[in-house]
């Protein structure tokens, strides 16, 4: 491993290794625009500029692997004025629109100028002008003025989709990212150049000119999306709440996990939590009818969802343990059967299912279904699923909710089952709860509450745990944690782990092999091709 000295600080790294991430090892940044530790080094914007001993002129850090016995410093006279011309070179035809762009606040050229720039401008002619508010996809708005060509995004199309929607075009100071001829920007994984955009253009068109980035709060937390559970921070607006029209969520971000997704998520998990503040939130218990008595409980099944955390599925198992319920089941079948796609989106759109059937709710959904419609059900319990929205007949569907004595619902939003419901639970949404959840590799990860439940909205150990304590069962206590640590003592897969073991990154359940972030399509398409040239 060579060992390298950077201002002063001696480190050893792998081989391989570039002076960029070698400094950011010992806390010391090296600006850069250019530069993404998951793409391959451009060496365009050349602001990560340093000294190294024995050279003659200032070194691009991104392009230079760290040599054993190397002394590098990156805050010479000699860089730091290198650093502020090429500032000035970035900024000599950007806009000054700060005020009204969506990456204020978070806009890299806005830091490293505050940093490292603050030179006095001697640009005296009109800027050069582009093309503003280009939509390229269903996602991502286009400000090619604001651009500084770092190559960030189409690099990413080429390099992780593979799909190659976007280049550079023309030259010199009129070069300008676009699409190419016949093209959107609308693969699985588009809003993930907004993103790596170090300046502001390349915008989200759901987030643009919601709320400012500066009124925002960030939970770290798991994508309910699919069963790959991509690690996610959430963005909250509690400081003003009559921005972004009463949304308390206002975005989804990617959170850096090598073990799962890497740097990325899809488009599905990024934009899929409109349910969370939507208008059909059940915020209130509702009931009608007679109420529900001891005896209808008896003949009580179960369909339970794998959006419920571990801990909620465990509550769960507890109380139909307490009540000697036998029919607890999961896997209702969706009405239309997602697939995979070639990355990290999975087809089972629950982030729990592997929870679920360890912790031992896998029962037959479609013989719980038969059963109600041969009459032999009194109650039907229905948590998180829409049976009426389901991959089955729908006229079986009907014959079986219309030979139901009473149902039960409870979820977040309401839907065609909650409407036939003789008595509505509201379930907190997962933004606003602690738990846990398992994804299909078996790493078990933790989401944090980022806002707090509407109305009398629980989280599902909380409402299981009550209804149990109200029935005389034992009750693990009153926190998420307790639950967890009732299930680790309980289920062998679980044993050994702990909120503190888990951690920001998760942990394998027992006996599971450790996992890495699968490579990106197009990394896979061109190793092949490069295994297929050898072979020939």
């Amino acid at each position: 491993m060579p060992k390298v000295t950077i201002d002063g600080k001696e480190i050893e790294v792998e081989a391989g290794a570039n002076l960029i991430e070698a400094a950011r090892r010992l806390g010391i940044e090296i600006p850069h625009y250019c530069y993404h530790p998951g793409l391959s080094i451009a060496g365009q914007c050349r602001l990560c500029m340093v000294d190294i001993d024995k050279a003659p002129r200032p070194t691009i850090a991104c392009n230079t692997l760290a040599a054993d016995g190397m002394v590098v410093h990156t805050e010479t006279d000699r860089v730091k004025e290198t650093r502020r011309s090429i500032m000035e070179f970035h900024l000599i035809n950007h806009p000054l629109d700060c005020p009204v762009c969506d990456q204020a606040g978070e806009c890299w050229l806005q830091i490293y100028y505050m940093k490292h720039g603050l030179y006095d401008p001697r640009m005296t002619d009109e800027k050069v002008h582009k093309p503003k508010a280009v939509p390229l996809g269903p996602h991502v708005m286009l400000d090619a003025e604001r651009c500084i060509l770092c190559s960030r995004c189409v690099r990413f199309c080429d390099e992780i989709t593979g799909t190659g929607e976007l280049g550079i075009f023309s030259r010199g100071d009129r070069s300008e990212i676009g699409l190419f001829p016949g093209q959107d920007l609308e693969n699985n994984y588009s809003g993930n150049v907004v993103d790596i955009c170090p300046v502001g253009a390349l915008t989200d068109r759901d987030f643009r000119f919601q709320v400012r980035v500066w009124y925002l709060d960030t939970t770290k937390s798991i994508c309910p999306g699919c069963a790959r559970g991509c690690n996610i921070d959430v963005h909250v607006n509690r400081k003003r709440p009559h921005h972004a029209g009463g949304r308390r969520v206002a975005r989804l971000k990617p959170r850096f996990n090598d073990a799962v997704n890497a740097w990325w998520i899809c488009d599905v998990g990024r934009y899929g939590f409109g349910s969370v503040d939507d208008e059909s939130r059940i915020r209130f218990a509702r009931q009608r009818g007679q109420d529900l008595t001891r005896d209808d409980a008896l003949g009580l099944v179960i369909a339970a969802s794998a959006d419920l955390a571990n801990e909620d599925l465990f509550a769960l198992r507890r109380l139909a343990e307490h009540r000697g319920i036998r029919q607890v089941a999961f896997r209702v079948p969706p009405a239309t059967p997602a697939a995979d796609d070639d990355f990290l989106l999975r087809a089972d759109r629950h982030p729990n299912s592997r929870g679920a059937e360890i912790i031992g709710l896998d029962g037959d959904a479609a013989a719980i279904l038969a059963r109600c419609r041969a009459g032999s059900i009194k109650v039907l319990w229905v948590i998180g699923h829409d049976i009426t929205a389901a991959g089955w007949p729908a006229r079986d569907v009907a014959d079986a909710l219309e030979h139901v004595g009473s149902i039960i619902y409870t979820g977040t939003n309401d839907n065609g089952t909650s409407a036939l419901a003789t008595l509505v639970l509201p379930l907190a949404a997962w933004v606003e709860r602690d738990g846990t959840f398992t994804n299909f590799l078996g790493r078990v990860q933790r989401f944090r509450a980022a806002v707090e439940p509407l109305g009398d909205a629980l989280a599902g150990w909380d409402l299981f745990g009550r209804v149990l304590g109200a029935l005389g069962g034992p009750v693990a206590g009153g926190r998420a944690e307790l639950w967890f640590r009732e299930l680790a003592r309980t289920v062998p897969a679980f044993d050994g782990l702990s909120y503190q073991s888990i951690g920001d990154g998760g942990a394998m359940l027992a006996g599971a092999a450790p996992t890495t972030a699968p490579e990106p399509p197009a990394r896979r398409a061109n190793a092949a091709a490069s295994v297929a040239d050898v072979s020939r």
